[in-house]
């Protein structure tokens, strides 16, 4: 038998025992159309809006269905009560994360995001614990979001008024709090070293959006060693690692158990403890706390810098809501003081604001994957164990019986009759359950003195017509990215 021969026989048995595969997989599990050997659905699957691709599969098969990227299927959620049965209800056999091969062949399994089991709890309640004793009597989290404030107002007065990308500044100031927290001292902002962290970070986010991602995670094991923006993240990653260890090393060095100043002298010091107590093998290691540390930045600044540049695209494009806060903004804090937590319980319309602008932007409209712990039969279907679940967020998120016209940006989604500020169980913008955003506290913090402090000092002012600004997202993949925009900061 010649070596064309054997090479077609081969292919013939893959395509057999993969139409095997999945006939045998689909019997038991939710429906969905009808896969193509090896390759799955993802012809049927818009790659550059595949939010929209599962609109349309919920209209054919209903909230739970079931679609292969490859020859691996995966079981889709979609709508406020599946997802919420799924999280919330069933919180404990939901949550565990799901493969993304790009991510797993950089985080290794380790860190907050992509991690699991025992290793996760352990570093999700450390950071969280850390975060919220934060400094141990010193600087609290809030102080160091007001200060980037004041920062962020320097900056953009530097401007003079001209029109301006606000992608970088933005981008910093949340940076620049991270930093704070991490490393103790926040840079400035014509640092280089800190230019370069944030360049990789932003590059990051933007790779991981990109129809090619998705494609990579399809078939990682035949791409990897291809050409591709997959080998940019890792150069990435390497970057990121390597700044982390310097700066870790320089803590060593300088480390006072009984005086710790920021996260990774936390985190040292709770690896001494470990080591005295001869807790072996620990998950408190070096290796651990880069990849907790390249997390809290990747997940805790490019995400909040998107949604602040997003929000600023909307507030201009409805000049009527924007001076509705300022109002707001005048009558409860005044032009003298730097805004703080404690106003935005007096200012309902600006809490308002700011959830309408998470709502409607849809920042991560498919959330990260998550995987089922254990088999579990789910609405009448059995899933077994491993089986990678998506969780539409966008179909809570622009729910048409909660939020009345879902793709119109309406403050009033979250206001009461009387005017008061209205909770809505289907705001789920950091996701929810167990794997909730480890950050979403600070988020919401950052989001509310960031915006506030700006409107607080300037006008924003369109080049065009207001009416005429373009707010669909340009990128609608991992993350929604708005499309560039310039505009002028007119101080106040």
């Amino acid at each position: 038998m010649g070596p064309v021969a054997v090479l077609v026989l081969g292919l013939s048995c893959l395509l057999l025992f993969s139409i095997w595969r999945q006939n045998a997989g689909r019997r038991k599990l939710p429906p969905g159309p009808t896969p193509l050997p090896i390759i799955g659905n993802i012809l049927q699957v818009d790659i550059k809006d595949i939010t929209k691709s599962l609109t349309n599969f919920s209209k054919v098969y209903g909230p739970v269905f079931t679609l292969y990227f490859g020859m691996k299927p995966t079981v889709v959620l979609y709508g406020y009560e599946a997802v919420k049965e799924a999280l919330i209800d069933h919180g404990e056999e939901f949550s565990r994360r799901g493969k993304v091969p790009l991510f797993d062949k950089v985080n290794k399994g380790l860190g907050i995001v992509f991690s699991n089991g025992h290793r996760w709890k352990e570093m999700r309640r450390f950071s969280l614990t850390t975060l919220r004793n934060f400094g141990m009597g010193k600087r609290s989290i809030e102080e160091r979001v007001q200060e980037e404030a004041r920062c962020l107002v320097e900056e953009l007065r530097k401007t003079n008024g001209s029109p301006c990308d606000p992608t970088f500044i933005l981008g910093c100031a949340p940076c620049n709090v991270i930093s704070s927290i991490v490393f103790q001292n926040r840079f400035d902002y014509k640092d280089q070293n800190f230019l370069n962290l944030m360049e990789k970070i932003s590059e990051d986010t933007k790779i991981a959006s990109s129809s090619w991602t998705q494609i990579y995670n399809l078939f990682p094991s035949l791409l990897q060693y291809a050409p591709g923006s997959h080998k940019t993240i890792l150069k990435n990653a390497d970057y990121i690692d390597n700044y982390i260890l310097k700066k870790v090393k320089e803590h060593e060095e300088s480390l006072d158990v009984n005086n710790p100043r920021d996260f990774i002298d936390c985190f040292l010091i709770k690896i001494k403890q470990e080591q005295e107590n001869h807790k072996e093998p620990s998950e408190f290691t070096k290796e651990n706390l880069t990849v907790v540390a390249t997390d809290l930045f990747g997940a805790g600044s490019e995400t909040t810098s998107t949604t602040l540049r997003y929000g600023l695209l909307l507030l201009m494009k409805h000049p009527h809501v924007t001076a509705k806060v300022k109002e707001e903004i005048d009558h409860v804090i005044g032009r003298h003081r730097s805004p703080c937590m404690k106003d935005r319980s007096q200012m309902p319309y600006t809490d308002a604001v700011i959830h309408e602008i998470q709502r409607y932007i849809d920042l991560v409209p498919m959330n990260l994957p998550h995987e089922v712990t254990r088999d579990i039969k789910f609405r009448g279907y059995f899933i077994p164990k491993g089986t990678t679940i998506v969780t539409s967020l966008t179909s809570v998120l622009h729910d048409h019986k909660e939020f009345p016209n879902p793709g119109t940006f309406d403050p009033g989604h979250f206001l009461d009759k009387s005017g008061n500020f209205k909770k809505s169980d289907y705001f789920m913008p950091f996701s929810s359950g167990k794997r909730v955003c480890a950050g979403e506290g600070l988020a919401r913090m950052e989001l509310f003195l960031f915006l506030t402090t700006i409107l607080q000092n300037f006008n924003l002012k369109a080049l065009m017509d207001p009416q005429d600004l373009n707010t669909r997202p340009v990128v609608n993949g991992f993350v929604s990215v708005p499309p560039p925009y310039q505009l002028c900061f007119l101080p106040v």
